[in-house]
């Protein structure tokens, strides 16, 4: 098939010809807000008999959307039209979730009444202890976390009613508010320390470092700069538009499973090591390299097509330009540390090198490989104390935010249907059954 776009002034549509057949279909240009424009090819394959073919979905719009907007030619992340960098440096995440729920920021009184609502739902409840304790000591966090948010939908009866708005909304609220009490769960199983209950007298970061590294027998006082970082952190990792997590929340929720189900389906999918556990390969792979010295060697590693070594934390799918998190992501981490007393961590010395070599290396420069969110974010929570296997798990609760914005969106689009994408098949064609003793 070729196509030609209408010229300027005319319709919005394109024309696709078969050039087999002469045959044309003209089909309807749709206009974002801002960014490219989409063809809309719901009509293509009935008037036709073509599907598209796009591994990895790269270049098709699955959904329409108000939430986030990403530009990675230009490196800019907007969150219903605000730059990430003015969220982390001026919001709390009480106030990005509110926005990314209700689409504006909210005045006093609604950011009141939100946190109210949020920090009076953190509670789990009581028979989810005994949940936890059927999983094995040494369980990963995340398998914890799958397994616990899919039973929510066994305990709060109440919310799981798709169609009715208000449960929609009790829904989202109650994954905000206990997902951080959940992970602090998770982890406190995993050292075989007892659970931390959560506190209505402190914030919602706050809360969390609390119920993760609090003990019965002694006071914890929560480090008001770790907690305004934790904070920082889940603002970057809120929400990112339809990535492999968002868009498996999207396409459970398009059946009509409950929200519960659905979020933790998004875990599952953000458990992969090629999306959230991206900051832990960071970590290990500073580990690897374990001296600034080394850097020339793994940077030569990293060019060589016959080497399996990747550099970690470096370039993105969508972004082709410098990750507007990972500059307030360096920002923080250069604080934590500085509020630790850590003036010679050694990751931080390879990661800050690593990054200027990189920089200035022509091969990384020419394919525009720039530090993503997840290069400093590992060291950060190293820093304050979490153990690799919770980073994941951090994202994730971050990220609850999101995924619980975009399921609301998607319920409420009256032209959403159930997710059912068309495949080229290449397997064998239509043949007869051979009895299995005539079979050689």
């Amino acid at each position: 098939m070729s196509q030609t776009a209408s010229p300027a002034g005319t319709a919005d549509t394109v024309t696709l010809t078969d050039n087999r057949t002469g045959k044309t279909i003209t089909m309807p240009v749709l206009h974002g807000s801002t960014g490219p424009d989409v063809i809309d090819i719901r009509k293509l394959y009935g008037e036709t008999g073509f599907f598209t073919y796009d591994p990895g979905f790269t270049s098709t719009g699955s959904c329409e959307s108000q939430i986030t907007f990403i530009d990675g030619d230009q490196g800019i992340l907007l969150h219903r039209g605000y730059p990430i960098e003015e969220l982390a440096e001026h919001s709390d995440f009480m106030e990005v979730c509110y926005l990314l729920l209700h689409g504006e920021l909210p005045n006093p009184k609604e950011k009141h009444d939100f946190t109210y609502t949020i920090t009076r739902h953190t509670m789990v409840h009581e028979q989810l202890s005994n949940f936890f304790r059927g999983f094995r000591r040494d369980a990963h966090p995340m398998a914890i976390m799958c397994g616990v948010v899919g039973a929510l939908s066994a305990f709060y009866h109440d919310s799981t009613d798709i169609e009715d708005p208000k449960q929609r909304m009790i829904a989202s609220h109650r994954l905000i508010a206990k997902m951080p009490t959940i992970a602090a769960m998770a982890y406190k199983y995993s050292v075989g320390q007892p659970f931390i209950y959560p506190r209505n007298d402190l914030g919602y970061a706050e809360n969390f470092l609390h119920m993760t590294f609090a003990v019965p027998c002694e006071e914890y006082k929560v480090n008001p700069i770790i907690a305004k970082a934790m904070d920082r952190i889940f603002i970057l990792h809120a929400d990112h538009e339809q990535n492999a997590s968002t868009s498996t929340v999207r396409l459970a929720g398009s059946s009509g499973a409950n929200p519960f189900a659905c979020i933790a389906a998004g875990i599952a999918s953000l458990w992969g090591p090629a999306h959230g556990g991206a900051n832990e390969a960071v970590l290990k792979m500073l580990t690897e390299i374990g001296h600034k010295d080394r850097i020339p060697e793994f940077i030569k590693r990293a060019k060589d097509k016959n080497d399996s070594f990747r550099l970690m934390g470096f370039g993105h799918r969508v972004y082709k330009n410098y990750d507007p998190r990972a500059k307030v992501m360096q920002k923080t981490c250069q604080e934590v540390l500085s509020q630790l007393d850590i003036r010679d961590e050694p990751l931080l010395e390879i990661a800050v090198e690593l990054e200027r070599i990189a920089l200035q290396d022509e091969y990384f420069v020419e394919k525009k490989l720039y530090p993503n969110v997840d290069f400093y974010s590992g060291i950060i929570l190293k820093a304050i104390g979490f153990p690799t296997s919770m980073f994941t798990a951090l994202f994730a609760l971050a990220r609850t935010a999101g995924w619980i914005s975009q399921w609301k969106e998607m319920i409420e689009d009256p032209v959403q249907k159930i997710g059912r994408p068309r495949q080229l098949y290449t397997g064998a064609t239509k043949r007869s059954y051979v009895p299995l003793d005539r079979r050689g």
